[in-house]
């Protein structure tokens, strides 16, 4: 039993930094609902929504579902491409309202990207509301002053086995 365990928790994943992430560093998916799991424990999950990036041609909606089916709320918003060809779609002022607002009622805010963007946020969360902020992310592409600016850190890449998804190799019949 964790002496967390009252803990109100709130998990905010930013899934295109943590996809890339785990694309790039080992050619794998992430299996973004063990990290779920892993990351709330025993403690009292409120809310886990993780927020993506819609296409024109609309590969990512079957991705979408299943994160809704291991409990995650899933927030969208469509790729903008600009006029030039430049590519645009992130989430960082989404999930950093959401933190804020969220951070009133809860414990811990868990941070589903090492993106060192968010350190104001986090001092925000920690000094305003006195809201823990536990960050959850690939070691190897999150900022170092992030990891030395949150309660906790958890490095996904020691335990690979957990947290990716082994890349299925089809024979050809």
């Amino acid at each position: 039993m964790s002496i967390f365990k009252e803990q109100r928790v709130g998990v905010l994943v930013d899934i295109q930094n943590l996809y890339y992430s785990g694309k790039v560093l080992y050619k794998k998916k992430v299996n973004f609902g063990a990290i779920l799991k892993e990351s709330v424990g025993d403690r009292k999950l409120i809310r886990a929504i993780a927020y993506g990036i819609k296409t024109m041609e609309g590969l990512e909606k079957n991705f979408f579902e299943a994160l809704e089916k291991v409990g995650y709320e899933v927030k969208t918003k469509d790729l903008q491409i600009f006029p030039g060809g430049a590519k645009k779609g992130d989430w960082d002022v989404g999930i950093a309202m959401d933190a804020v607002k969220l951070s009133q009622s809860l414990d811990v805010i868990i941070l589903v990207s090492g993106d060192g963007d968010y350190i104001p946020l986090v001092e925000y969360v920690q000094n305003t509301n006195g809201c823990r902020v536990e960050v959850v992310a690939f070691a190897e592409s999150a900022s170092a002053k992030l990891m030395e600016v949150v309660d906790s850190f958890e490095n996904l890449s020691d335990n690979k086995r957990k947290f990716l998804i082994p890349n299925i190799i089809r024979r050809k019949r």
